[in-house]
Formats: C-alpha cells, sequence, structure tokens
C-alpha cells in the first residue's frame, strides 16, 4: 500500500529569522522585516521549503542574490564619510575571533608580503620597501557587524597604487588576503581600487600596534569589520572567489555597500 511521504513541520518564524541574520546590513534588515515572508522566501530561493536541506539552500541562495544586489548598488565613485580627529574613539576597540592575548608576534625585520595570483611583479616585499610607497591618511568609521562603530584614523597607501605598482590585472574579480593569525578574507577589484580602500601601516600618526594589525591592514569605510583583514602575510589577485572566514560560515561574502 502506498505510503505519502511525511513531510517535517517548518517553524515559519524560525526561518525568517534565519534568513534575517545572513543580512548584517541594517538597511538589509529593514527591508527583509518589512517584506520577507517565507512565502517571499521560497519565491527567491526557488526552494520547496520542506526540510532542513532546502532552507539551508533557500538562506545560501537569499545571501547570494544579498550579495549581488550590495554589488549592484556599489558605487565607485562614492565616498564614505570622513570625520575631524576630536571625534576619534579612545581607545579604538580591540576586536577578533581571539582574545588579545593569542594577537599574533610578527617580526618586521624579518617579514615578507607575498604576493601571488593575476599580478605581473611577485616578488615579495619588505616593511622598508612597503614604507617608502606614498602615503596618505583618513579618519573614518569601522562598523562592525555586532552592532557597534569606532572612528579612528588610519595611514597607508592606496590599495589601487600598490596593485597597480605590482601589475595586478585590474580586470580581474577578486583579491584576496592571508593573515598571521590564519584569518583571510576576499573582496571585490571594484572595492579594492576605491579611492579610500587603504593598505595600513599605521594608526594615529604612529606605527599599526599588533592590536590592530601589525604589521598592516586592509581599511575599508565601504565594509563591515571583518572584510577589513588585519596582520596581512599575503596578498593575491583571482577570478575564482576565494571565501572567507566568516563568510565561509554564513556572513555574506560582499559585506558592504
Amino acid at each position: 500500500m502506498f505510503k505519502p511521504k511525511r513531510i517535517q513541520t517548518l517553524d515559519t518564524q524560525a526561518v525568517v529569522d534565519a534568513a534575517l541574520k545572513e543580512l548584517p546590513m541594517p538597511s538589509r534588515r529593514l527591508f527583509m522585516q518589512r517584506g520577507l515572508t517565507l512565502g517571499g522566501l521560497s519565491l527567491l530561493s526557488g526552494c520547496t521549503l520542506s526540510d532542513e536541506h532546502s532552507v539551508e539552500r533557500a538562506l545560501m541562495k537569499v545571501s547570494q542574490f544579498n550579495d549581488q544586489v550590495q554589488a549592484w548598488l556599489f558605487d565607485p565613485k562614492l565616498m564614505a564619510p570622513t570625520y575631524p580627529e576630536s571625534m576619534m574613539t579612545r581607545p579604538f576597540p580591540f576586536n577578533a575571533f581571539y582574545g588579545m592575548e593569542e594577537i599574533p608576534e610578527v617580526d618586521g625585520d624579518d617579514y615578507r608580503l607575498e604576493i601571488s595570483g593575476l599580478v605581473a611583479d611577485k616578488h615579495a616585499w619588505t616593511l622598508a620597501e612597503l614604507y617608502q610607497l606614498p602615503q596618505t591618511s583618513q579618519v573614518t568609521r569601522h562598523i562592525c557587524v555586532e552592532g557597534w562603530s569606532a572612528i579612528g584614523k588610519w595611514g597607508g597607501v592606496t590599495f589601487s597604487t600598490f596593485l597597480k605598482r605590482i601589475g595586478a590585472d585590474l580586470s580581474a574579480k577578486y583579491v584576496g588576503f592571508k593573515c598571521e593569525d590564519d584569518y583571510y578574507t576576499s573582496i571585490d577589484m571594484a572595492t579594492a581600487l576605491h579611492a579610500q580602500t587603504l593598505l595600513t601601516f599605521s594608526y594615529d600618526g604612529k606605527t599599526l600596534p599588533p592590536e590592530y594589525g601589525y604589521p598592516m591592514k586592509l581599511r575599508m569605510p565601504t565594509k563591515l569589520g571583518y572584510k577589513n583583514p588585519k596582520h596581512i602575510s599575503a596578498i593575491f589577485v583571482s577570478n575564482s572567489n576565494p571565501g572567507g572566514y566568516w563568510e565561509d560560515q554564513g556572513y555574506n561574502w560582499f559585506g558592504g555597500c
């Protein structure tokens, strides 16, 4: 005798809440809170939400859709707000996926920045060489996905200048980063070339402290904090999406606006 397949009952609100966690930008949360329903999630993803695997696939498709929308909205000519030094947050908060006692110790004399991928000049850079590049600074707001923000002054070389110096293929899709603390992430080329994206070596006019990313941190005021890697040890250019530490655990890949 034929027995119909049992369909697991889903908690609609739980699914919606899980979907909202995929959208870290406050404006995206507001949009989803006003407009997302379980039926809408099904329509966006093309999935039948009958079991946990289907829900997971649906949420991933919503996250990918959100990445595409953010990339479409991104304006490479639009600048993030800048602030007077009097508005700097003191002290600037430490934030990482580990405690301060686990901050990596990097020997600046032995340090070499590895370069690979779609670039012409793949020689490893010393800190002395990096410090000789034209420097600029900016006072901008760091926005954390956890809901807090802080204003700081960062100094370094405009990342587009560095990419051009190493002969990077500027038509490539992605730039990836590996870090001394095993963190890794990647960004789109449009953000890499943004005028406010800096490869930073200093904070508040002094050598970048270990807690803020010594020997270097990528600073992007157009991205959420988890997209700003610290303790960078390697940079590579690619046409394959390298993912990221938090992105591979479900955070939105684009992570900005």
